[in-house]
């Protein structure tokens, strides 16, 4: 049996939002845009929502922060490997999916991935012009 996909108004408000956005954004952004919109406990939902239908990803950054980004290879609930670079500048707080080749994980026998998270921390171009 195939899940119903729901699309609800606070829904559609943060993939809206996330599509014009051209860095990944925390919980707190967006409901700081949204909350003439929904509730904060509603963007919770509805992230979490966005992440098991296979819409977004979660990236955690060394802070505790947590960004979200929409996926481009993702679907159907499942998500692809998210093996890519996320760039956190330290000065401007963006971050970025950065679609650079991601150097092979070898892990020791028996060890079984199930996530990884490549953040790289730094300053982006437009902080350092």
């Amino acid at each position: 049996m195939t899940k119903q996909v729901r699309n609800t108004a606070a829904k559609t408000a943060v993939v809206e939002m996330m599509m014009t956005s051209t860095i990944a954004l925390s919980h707190g952004e967006i409901f700081a845009a949204l909350q003439a919109t929904c509730d904060r406990v509603t963007v919770y939902r509805v992230l979490d929502r966005l992440i098991e239908e296979g819409i977004a990803h979660r990236i955690a950054l060394t802070d505790g922060t947590v960004k979200y980004a929409l996926c481009d290879t993702c679907g159907d609930g499942h998500h692809h490997s998210h093996a890519h670079l996320h760039f956190n500048c330290l000065s401007c707080g963006s971050v970025n999916c950065l679609e650079t080749e991601v150097p092979t994980i070898v892990l020791p026998r028996k060890y079984k991935m199930h996530d990884l998270s490549l953040v790289v921390n730094g300053i982006c171009a437009k902080c350092n012009a």
